[in-house]
């Protein structure tokens, strides 16, 4: 098997407003987009988020109505303080605080309007 890319698929009910989030903050941009549907990724090859409106009909019908929960989207970043003032200045609630965790994870989190986590990470040594 080859994997030519990734891309995760996370159904919400405000499909723009995931999008606009995603493209304003952490550089992404809108590949494809059509009604209750929205593709974006990056130049630098990061994964592709898909958001997808909740209830649309192209979904399994077992998926249809779920919102996706329990989902953290993690960036690794080279500078975690400067992404951290960076988001703050933009107005982006911190929903988790600046913290390091004792295996070397220094981190924070954003929360998008409909409710995605999006956790910020740099590895430091221990």
């Amino acid at each position: 098997m080859q994997i030519t890319s990734s891309a995760v698929s996370l159904t919400v009910d405000d499909v723009a407003a995931s999008s606009k989030f995603l493209a304003t903050h952490f550089g992404f941009t809108e590949r494809m987009a059509a009604d209750g549907f929205a593709s974006l990724g990056r130049d630098d090859g990061a994964m592709d988020v898909i958001f997808l409106r909740r209830g649309l009909e192209v979904l399994p019908e077992q998926l249809r109505e779920r919102h996706a929960s329990g989902t953290i989207i993690a960036f690794v970043v080279d500078d975690l303080d400067a992404e951290h003032e960076r988001l703050r200045a933009e107005g982006v609630p911190i929903t988790l605080p600046l913290r390091e965790e004792p295996w070397g994870e220094r981190l924070f989190m954003v929360t998008d309007p409909n409710g995605v986590p999006y956790e910020l990470v740099q590895w430091v040594a221990t």
